[in-house]
């Protein structure tokens, strides 16, 4: 396995973003930091002020020739039918392919299980997809374009597919973040879907370092699930959680219908992280 030495981090002071490049510090990897709001990053990154988007046709150079470039950026990622999701495609896509044009070697995106669309069962790397959202059919327009662009390239391209989040709550925008507002509003019920789809739950902590894990190897490629491998449902998550914070809110089942998009339990095939894990940590003893 090839030793990686420097990681450009895109999208690097977002809710997932912060807790990536702070997994690539504690793992001993330089770190370039890009984002439009630096202030929450971790010092020890070196953050850089660039609009990725610029055309520049130099832009791997300007970045610092990176060994890898781990593109977190995105916008509205937690509202799935915002036009930005469209509007923003081709930019994302022309950024990729001018760093490789440029030089760069190893490609890593952060993709998402909203690709799929309705499906009920474990999802692999050879799932069909058929997105139901703005944001998973942008997502995987990229996708399909970088593995067409990729194809005839000396080029190590690897696509993490998240699935659904939680941890660091405030920061996010997610049904965990509404729930603490409720609260601090002093609201008694927070109305709620009927909590029983099945959902693969992975913290953002746990995600990052999986992330990073991936971002450092370059042995197991193409789509990669970073999840937990394991079916919950969602009530029974939410439920955890306000019990864990001490929260005084209680939910109110079926106020809101399950999203037609949603399937009744959706989780990942976790075989290709776990290898990931496994020869990160065997490697770690060669050096």
């Amino acid at each position: 396995m090839t030793k990686i030495r420097s990681v450009l981090v895109t999208g690097a002071g977002g809710y997932i973003g912060r807790h990536v490049v702070k997994a690539l510090l504690d793992l001993g990897i330089e770190v370039s930091a890009i984002d439009n709001k630096t202030e929450d990053i971790d010092f020890r990154a070196n953050k850089i002020e660039y609009n990725i988007f610029s055309n520049r046709e130099n832009i791997y150079e300007d970045l610092g020739k990176p060994d890898v470039c781990l593109h977190l950026a995105w916008r509205d990622g937690f509202i799935h039918n915002s036009e930005s999701h469209m509007q923003n495609l081709y930019s994302h896509y022309n950024f990729l392919r001018k760093m490789v044009d440029g030089g760069l070697k190893h490609v890593v995106v952060m993709g998402t299980m909203h690709e799929i669309g309705y499906f009920e069962g474990e999802i692999d790397e050879n799932t069909p997809t058929n997105p139901h959202s703005l944001y998973g059919i942008a997502k995987n327009s990229l996708r399909q374009a970088l593995q067409v662009f990729l194809k005839d390239k000396d080029v190590i391209f690897q696509w993490l597919r998240a699935f659904y989040i939680y941890g660091d709550d405030i920061k996010s925008n997610s049904i965990f973040s509404k729930i603490i507002r409720a609260e601090q509003d002093g609201m008694e019920w927070f109305p709620f879907t009927s909590g029983k789809n099945k959902y693969d739950f992975i913290t953002v902590e746990d995600l990052a370092k999986q992330i990073a894990l991936c971002s450092i190897q370059n042995e197991v490629t193409g789509i990669i699930n970073c999840c937990s491998g394991k079916p919950v449902p969602l009530g029974d998550v939410v439920e955890k959680f306000i019990k864990k914070n001490g929260f005084r809110i209680k939910l109110k089942y079926g106020v809101y219908p399950d999203r037609t998009y949603d399937s009744p339990a959706i989780w990942g095939n976790n075989e290709k992280i776990e290898k990931v894990l496994n020869r990160v940590y065997e490697e770690s003893f060669k050096y």
